[in-house]
This record gives structure tokens, C-alpha cells and sequence, in this order.
């Protein structure tokens, strides 16, 4: 087997889909690493324990997986259509002289602008492809996780964004008892440092809205270092999409509501066994008149 082969892993019942990103001679023995194809995971395995499979014939995770995702993004797209709708109809009830330009709505709105920062290239360009459907100003930097806390702070004084997405890859030792322990996580610290470091910059939790964490992190210790959003409070694999669909929703959100976290839950693919977090203020602004110059 080599490099960008598509395997799974026959100890684990073929349960997640994985890319060998690199080969190892570990004790004169070949180890791969894995990365999961829509989970984030990273992992080892010898080749006795892999099973190649085609691109063209992934297992009904993977299906519905991708079923998941596109239910999610239009679920997102018709909720604001809807909430659209409702709001133009509310108003004409409260209008009673008709306006000139009765055909153009005159207010318009400014969303959240998103720093996602991620250790996975393939990951982020998969998470900006859908921050543009689902029109989301984002910019998004690769950094290894542990480098993300030395780095996060001075790409925030750069960018300057209303929401920040510090996530990668993470994981969990076999077998613990203690999973508060952050020494028993592959990157849950560097991922609760680079928190810290935010909430030393920003300590209100609605200037600067912070989701963290990625596969199996320590939920608690990320959310105790002043996340308003974070992974895994039951420790299991969040997708790949999970932090967008998180933090569309705080995006959209006018600044006069507390996001209800149950909606941010309900249109992530993992639920909230994976994703969880604070009562949070939206960041969305609306604003009026409409400029007649931009469509």
C-alpha cells in the first residue's frame, strides 16, 4: 500500500474510511497513518489490519454522511429563506403607505466574518467551498495544532473576524479512566492554550465568538478556557463539516438573539454527542438603505 491509497481498517469492522497520508518503519515494521476521509482522525495501523477500497464504491457511511451534509446546507438555506419571508410579511402587515421601490427590499444584511484556522489542508478546503455556498465572508489559514496557539492571536489582529474556528485533528489513548487528564489527548491542549491566549485578547464571550476542538477533544477543558463552542462532550468523531455548520449559524444570527444551541446542534452532522457549547449573541447586523449600485 502507499501514500493517497483508500483504506479501511479490518479490527475496527471497516467502520471509518481512511487516506494513508504517511508510511512509517517503526521497529522494523511498517506502520501507516491514517487520516479519516469525512471524520477527523487521524490514526495509525499496520498493513495487516487494512483493506484497500475504491474511491467509487465507499461504504454506506460514507453515503450517508453525504446525504447528511447536503440535507444540512439546505436545511441552512431554507431556514433563512423562510425566516426571509416571515419578515417581509411582518412588516407589510405594519406598513400601511406603500413605497416607491415597493419592489426591492431596502434593508440588507452583514454576517459574521469567520477566521477558521485548521491543521488539515484537505479539511479547510473542503470547510471554505461550503462557507461559500452558504455565503459566509471566510478566511481560512493551515497551521498545525501545535503551532495554533503561538500563531492564532496575531491572524486575529489581522483579520479581524467576529467568529474564530480553531480545529485539526485530535484523538484519545486506549483505555484511560481519566478523561479530564488533557496528557491523554493527542492536540486537546494546544487546541485549550490557543483559547487562553484569545480570551487574554478578548475575554467577552460575544466580541469574539470561539468554537475549538475536533475528534474526541476534552470538551470540558476547552469550554472552561472560555470557548463558546467546542468538541466532543461524549468523545466520539466529529465530521470534517461540523465547525461550519456551527458557526453559519452564529453568523446569521441577528445580534439581537441568543443563538439557541439546540439549532446549532440540530444541523451539525454529529449531534451532540460531538458538539456542544454556550448561550452565545449573533453576528449579524442589518442594515438600511440597500445601496442601488450593488446587486
Amino acid at each position: 500500500m502507499k501514500i493517497g491509497d483508500t483504506v479501511v481498517r479490518k479490527s475496527y469492522n471497516k467502520d471509518i474510511t481512511f487516506k494513508i497520508i504517511d508510511v512509517k518503519d517503526v521497529n522494523d515494521k511498517i506502520i501507516y497513518v491514517l487520516k479519516g476521509v469525512n471524520l477527523r482522525i487521524v490514526a495509525d495501523a499496520d498493513g495487516e489490519d487494512l483493506e484497500e477500497v475504491k474511491e467509487d464504491s465507499f461504504g454506506r457511511a460514507e453515503i450517508l454522511f453525504d446525504k447528511k451534509v447536503n440535507d444540512s446546507i439546505r436545511s441552512i438555506i431554507n431556514e433563512r429563506d423562510n425566516k426571509d419571508v416571515k419578515k417581509k410579511h411582518k412588516s407589510s402587515k405594519q406598513i400601511k403607505i406603500t413605497p416607491i421601490n415597493n419592489n426591492k427590499s431596502m434593508t440588507f444584511r452583514r454576517p459574521g466574518k469567520i477566521l477558521h484556522i485548521d491543521g488539515d489542508a484537505a479539511y479547510l478546503e473542503v470547510c471554505l467551498k461550503v462557507y461559500k455556498q452558504l455565503s459566509i465572508d471566510a478566511v481560512g489559514r493551515v497551521i498545525t495544532e501545535s503551532e495554533q496557539p503561538d500563531k492564532i492571536l496575531s491572524l486575529v489582529k489581522e483579520v479581524k473576524p467576529d467568529i474564530v474556528v480553531a480545529t485539526g485533528h485530535d484523538g484519545i489513548s486506549k483505555d484511560i479512566e481519566d478523561y479530564i487528564d488533557l496528557n491523554n489527548y493527542r492536540n486537546s491542549k494546544y487546541f485549550v492554550e490557543a483559547v487562553c491566549r484569545l480570551r487574554e485578547y478578548e475575554p467577552n464571550y460575544d466580541n469574539l465568538v470561539i468554537y475549538a476542538g475536533a475528534c474526541q477533544s476534552c470538551y470540558e477543558a476547552i469550554l472552561d478556557a472560555g470557548a463558546n463552542y467546542a468538541s466532543s462532550p461524549e468523545r466520539v468523531l466529529i465530521h470534517c463539516l461540523d465547525p461550519v455548520f456551527v458557526c453559519q449559524k452564529v453568523a446569521y444570527t441577528s445580534i439581537n438573539e441568543i443563538v439557541n444551541i439546540q439549532d446549532v446542534v440540530k444541523n451539525t452532522i454529529t449531534g451532540y454527542k460531538g458538539i456542544g457549547g454556550l448561550q452565545t449573541r449573533g453576528k449579524c447586523r442589518e442594515g438600511y438603505p440597500k445601496s442601488a449600485f450593488i446587486r
